[in-house]
């Protein structure tokens, strides 16, 4: 499907992820994926923050409002606490977390997970997996938005993991 891979090997489409195990049989499937060079707890503090914000293009997920560019001193997200936040207000749910490691939640009929992968001591892969569990007709539309908005996404979030100190 157009617009269903970014930044992913072979390998890593092919490994199992949280989300494969909440749709078993998806209607659409894509894969996005980062190397970052910080730790994974530097990674994983920033990812977390998708509660507050969803840190792609501000100016239309978020109307208009810049998402942080400081940690925030949150907990780790818990099963059923709200996913994410656009313009300030909360949405989805969280349904599976491994602190550190992976976070997995469902927004507007898609399912997303956040995996962490440590690539030695200052490296992280950071892979995402998103699935949708209906709608065939909308996949292809569902796979290039996602892949745009996705990608500034982890691109933003590599760039505020490299920024802090080792």
């Amino acid at each position: 499907m157009i617009g269903d891979r970014w930044g992913v090997s072979g390998e890593e489409t092919a490994r199992t992820y949280p989300c494969d195990r909440l749709v078993p049989s998806p209607a659409m499937e894509a894969w996005r994926g980062i190397t970052v060079d910080a730790p994974a707890e530097h990674v994983w503090r920033w990812v977390r923050q998708i509660r507050l914000a969803p840190y792609s293009y501000d100016w239309i997920d978020n109307l208009g409002r810049t998402s942080p560019r400081e940690l925030r001193d949150l907990d780790d997200p818990r099963v059923g606490d709200p996913f994410l936040a656009c313009a300030g207000r909360p949405l989805g749910e969280v349904l599976a977390v491994d602190p550190g490691r992976e976070l997995t939640g469902e927004i507007l009929g898609a399912v997303m997970s956040y995996v962490l992968v440590p690539v030695g001591a200052r490296r992280t892969r950071l892979l995402l997996k998103i699935v949708m569990r209906r709608h065939r007709w909308a996949a292809p539309a569902v796979s290039v938005g996602d892949l745009v908005m996705a990608r500034k996404q982890l691109l933003t979030w590599k760039e505020l993991a490299e920024r802090l100190p080792a």
